[in-house]
């Protein structure tokens, strides 16, 4: 009998028990935020076993005493050093120390329901998925932040990716974080290191290229602060779009019309100004654009305070701009060479699939 096939809560279902969960954990400067991220992890709505591992990057604050005291005190969490402070690196050399057949990708910062775990393996079950997750949630406390959480969840700002801005259950080419399979991770050799920024979007690639199904399940929804300013912001947007050209240089035909439209504002808005001297109707894309970006704020900005709503227009600016701007400008040294690193050892032969049939204790 499948146990998940009525709404029974996990203590009903203890003849067949859960699978253990690894939840993996890049970890850098996350001092202050570190105790809390775990013990939201450890108190999950889970009848399964769990193993937290953090992989810790050399932090400039008590990050690494944080964690050693947190493993100390409580053996279902274990650290691994990641000299290098990469994401990629962090979440392989996690991936590498944890032990179950089924590892969720957790970030510092990310505010799990309680019920995620539990949704995530219900859903690796009735789907046969490699990956699934869920919706990133951005939720802000200032104006600004308010105004950015708005913009991250709408088409205007991110396209149609439904992660972002919602949407049936289904296939996707992403999701959010990520509840794997490890033959999944083993079969295509875990996270490519060479990726600083969209490593998530590359490795959910290649596991649908080597026939793996990555589920988006609208429920595991992930609280998401967004960046405080337009700095760190400009910031952010520029790296998604530099390294989302590099995946696009590594793996071709993975580029459509929503990756393309940031650049092509760009290019469209510089060419306006640069002849707008000569021939001043080139004003026309420039002011275009801005009166577009008013209309959009206006309409997607509806039950904002004033304060969020009066910084809108600037936040998707910012996004569009240097998203498009990073994109235009990435140089062809950060393509990735033949020899790219991908260092997940494999515990089963390349290719096999488990179900979860066969993770389940009786």
């Amino acid at each position: 009998m499948n146990p998940f096939s009525d709404s029974r809560r996990p203590s009903q279902t203890s003849m067949r028990g859960w699978p253990p969960v690894s939840v993996i954990m890049p970890v850098l400067n996350e001092e202050r935020h570190l105790r809390e991220a775990v013990r939201q992890v450890l108190d999950q709505d889970y009848q399964g076993p769990l193993e937290v591992v953090l992989s810790v990057g050399p932090s400039k604050d008590r990050t690494q005493e944080v964690a050693d005291a947190i493993a100390a005190a409580d053996p279902r969490v274990i650290v691994v050093p990641n000299p290098t402070g990469r994401t990629p690196n962090a979440l392989n050399a996690a991936i590498t120390a944890s032990r179950n057949q089924i590892v969720a990708r957790v970030d510092g910062h990310a505010m799990l329901p309680r019920d995620y775990l539990r949704t995530a393996v219900e859903t690796l079950e009735t789907t046969g998925a490699d990956n699934v997750g869920g919706i990133m949630a951005a939720e802000g406390i200032t104006p600004f932040e308010q105004a950015v959480a708005r913009a991250m969840t709408s088409k205007i700002g991110v396209g149609n990716a439904r992660f972002h801005t919602g949407g049936k259950a289904g296939p996707a080419d992403t999701v959010y974080l990520g509840v794997f399979r490890r033959t999944a991770l083993d079969r295509v050799g875990g996270y490519d290191e060479h990726f600083q920024r969209a490593q998530d979007w590359e490795m959910n690639h290649r596991i649908r290229e080597t026939g793996g199904l990555v589920w988006f399940q609208p429920r595991m929804r992930v609280t998401y602060r967004p960046r405080p300013n337009v700095r760190a912001l400009a910031k952010q947007y520029f790296h998604y779009g530099r390294w989302r050209r590099v995946v696009a240089r590594t793996h071709q035909g993975t580029i459509n019309l929503r990756y393309l439209a940031p650049p092509i504002a760009v290019a469209a808005i510089a060419l306006g100004l640069v002849v707008s001297p000569f021939f001043w109707p080139g004003l026309l894309i420039p002011g275009g654009y801005v009166a577009a970006i008013l209309a959009g704020s206006v309409a997607t900005g509806r039950g904002l305070p004033a304060g969020a709503l009066v910084r809108l227009p600037l936040v998707y600016a910012t996004m569009h701009m240097s998203w498009g701007t990073g994109f235009l400008t990435s140089p062809p040294s950060l393509s990735k060479q033949p020899s790219g690193s991908m260092r997940v050892g494999r515990s089963r032969q390349e290719g096999e699939r488990v179900g979860l049939d066969d993770l389940f204790e009786d």
